[in-house]
């Protein structure tokens, strides 16, 4: 792929052009196979914008994929980093992203008193954030950072061990640290809408510690589903044009709450919800498929540890099943990869798009 078609399919799909559909991410916005793949260490991948950038540029190039560049510290550890906390960057064999060392909230009384930072720009990962959104400008690609979620915004004040207690014990707590977890991510949207006013803006959200793994629908619906809401609509209202949002894990007992999440502008430009093994592509399309662009779900832990053959056959699984996606399909992991994934299984997912549309041609 030459580098300047980076990013040119994913625009047409954008806009509205199924035609270009399926489309192929290797990493979604774990980027650290990326920075690895050009002989890099994983850490660069986070805390140097520059390095990312380029890594990520040739890796699309090398695998013909249809990503953009993109950079994300982690929903475990931006708002940690930002608030004050203290965060480990991936130095490991096996670390993909950087990890809470000390979350800012180890009490209540600690609780009641957080506030967002005064000077965004300045705390935590912003600053790389914004080098970063600078060098997709530059190079002719949306505006696309991350946007800590409400739910992972709390918990990465206080750790997630003491979220769950607190739900049960100190709802009023969390309730605080989400209203001050949402501030926070609308002020970091604003930003963006500020210093990008020219640019075409898009954001992207995760929310794992919202899965059924972690808490229930009924607490899904208490302490997650207003908040992430809220942002949603206050991005959309302030110019954001696209949230791609990871709806992460087991989540099928929320995906109805979900649906009352705007991903787009009703009517016009879609959202592109992802989702991991856990919930079927076929799902995925019945429920989200009218409003938003479909993407998943190849489980990491096989594209890591399994044979090509089987990367294979689920990837054209889910191709079978995403070709109903009105506004089309994504074929990415369900979730992050590590750096040290197969580059060959990586490759499987092309190769089997370039099956699919070969055999839809016939």
């Amino acid at each position: 792929m030459d580098t300047q078609a980076i990013g040119k399919r994913f625009d047409q799909l954008l806009n509205g052009d199924v035609s270009v559909s399926p489309l192929v991410w290797l990493w979604g916005a774990v980027p650290s196979f990326a920075v690895q793949n050009v002989g890099l260490p994983a850490i660069a991948a986070y805390n140097d914008p520059e390095k990312s950038f380029d890594a990520q540029v040739k890796t699309i190039a090398m695998f013909g994929e249809d990503g953009i560049p993109r950079i994300a510290v982690g929903g475990a550890s931006d708002v940690t980093w930002a608030f004050g906390g203290e965060i480990k960057w991936p130095t490991g064999e096996f670390d993909m992203a950087p990890t809470a060392v000390r979350y800012p909230v180890n009490s209540e009384k600690e609780a009641a008193a957080m506030t967002v930072p005064e000077d965004i720009a300045t705390t935590g990962p912003l600053p790389l954030y914004l080098t970063f959104a600078h060098l997709q400008k530059d190079h002719g690609y949306p505006v696309f950072t991350f946007i800590t979620s409400p739910i992972e915004g709390a918990r990465s004040l206080c750790g997630p061990e003491r979220l769950m207690r607190w739900m049960i014990t100190k709802p009023d707590l969390v309730h605080h640290l989400l209203r001050v977890a949402t501030d926070y991510s609308i002020a970091v949207v604003q930003l963006l809408v500020k210093t990008f006013p020219d640019t075409k803006r898009m954001i992207y959200v995760a929310a794992p510690t919202a899965s059924n793994q972690m808490i229930s629908p009924l607490l899904f619906e208490t302490f997650v589903l207003p908040y992430q809401i809220e942002l949603h609509e206050k991005a959309l209202a302030a110019g954001i044009g696209h949230i791609y949002c990871h709806i992460c894990g087991e989540q099928n007992k929320n995906l109805s709450l979900w649906q009352q999440v705007p991903m787009g502008v009703l009517g016009g430009d879609p959202g592109i919800v992802s989702f991991g093994h856990e919930v079927d592509i076929k799902t995925a399309v019945e429920m989200f498929g009218s409003s938003c662009i479909i993407a998943g779900n190849i489980e990491p832990g096989i594209i890591h540890l399994g044979d090509d053959e089987t990367v294979y056959g689920l990837c054209r699984d889910a191709l079978m099943k995403g070709r109903r996606a009105p506004h089309g399909f994504i074929l990415m992991p369900g979730c992050g990869i590590p750096p040290n994934v197969p580059p060959y299984n990586l490759y499987m997912f092309k190769k089997a798009a370039m099956d699919y549309r070969k055999q839809c041609q016939v």
